[in-house]
């Protein structure tokens, strides 16, 4: 077996305070998810496929009953964080959500169908387990996508729910370059804080029945959820959402176009 790490993060100015939510409030035990790649994406679009294999420099997952979100990230000969997560080490993470979710845990993720498992399916060579868990967990974007034909960003999300957004200086996109340079801590910091956004945008929707966003123009919108949050394979039965009046409508397909003979 190899080595995990896991770090407790310091608390500083850029770390977010949890919303804990009661237990007796929830019809779902969650586990949050993310990754953070490795790989140095160009440009400001993130068009990341003609560039895989991308890598997974971290990950983090949150339970709805823990306070500290489990970080997972490889570990150097001289105990410093890797350059990236090896197969091994994916392939435990892809077990521990395996587990996890034949625990009772509903895997919780905000784009993980179209980005986090389709990566992750590669960089452990475990293609058909994390098909498995993609189709049977809440991907929260992707529920959007089937239902308005397109999706919100998180931090949209974050605003429109009321909760903490992400913290200041640091995307998705330039959290590779920051691993790279050995900024580690502030890569761990976004992506622990991107599963407590995901986790509490989750529980408040479930709690309220209804999500609702900021829209590019600043408007607020929302949209009922009377069944709550519905798994992938339930959100690709919803009927197709009319994306007439969009000059480039999204497909379904971008999404789980890697979801072989789905």
């Amino acid at each position: 077996m190899h080595e995990k790490t896991v770090v407790s993060l310091r608390n500083n100015e850029n770390t977010m305070p949890f919303l804990s939510v009661e237990a007796t409030d929830m019809a779902r035990r969650y586990l949050a998810f993310d990754i953070e790649t490795a790989k140095d994406v160009p440009g400001e679009e993130f068009i990341w496929r003609p560039h895989r294999p991308l890598g997974i420099s971290c990950a983090a997952t949150l339970a709805s009953d823990s306070d500290q979100p489990q970080l997972w990230y490889g570990k150097s000969s001289d105990g410093s964080p890797a350059k990236q997560m090896s197969v091994q080490e994916t392939t435990e993470l892809v077990r521990y959500l395996a587990r996890m979710a034949a625990e009772g845990y509903t895997i919780l993720t905000w784009n993980g169908l179209g980005f986090d498992f389709d990566v992750l399916a590669e960089e452990s060579r475990s293609k058909p387990d994390c098909m498995s868990i993609a189709l049977d967990h809440v991907d929260m974007m992707f529920h959007l996508v089937c239902s308005l034909g397109y999706p919100v960003s998180l931090q949209k999300a974050a605003d429109g729910m009321g909760v903490p957004g992400k913290p200041q200086g640091m995307t998705g996109i330039r959290a590779p370059k920051a691993w790279a340079e050995g900024q580690h801590q502030v890569v761990l910091d976004y992506v622990s804080q991107d599963v407590r956004i995901a986790l509490q945008i989750g529980q408040a929707c479930d709690q309220q029945r209804e999500f609702h966003w900021i829209t590019q123009r600043g408007a607020r919108k929302s949209v009922p959820l009377a069944n709550g949050w519905l798994i992938v394979r339930e959100a690709m039965k919803l009927p197709e959402p009319d994306t007439s009046w969009m000059s480039k409508p999204l497909s379904r397909r971008e999404f789980s176009g890697w979801l072989s003979g789905i």
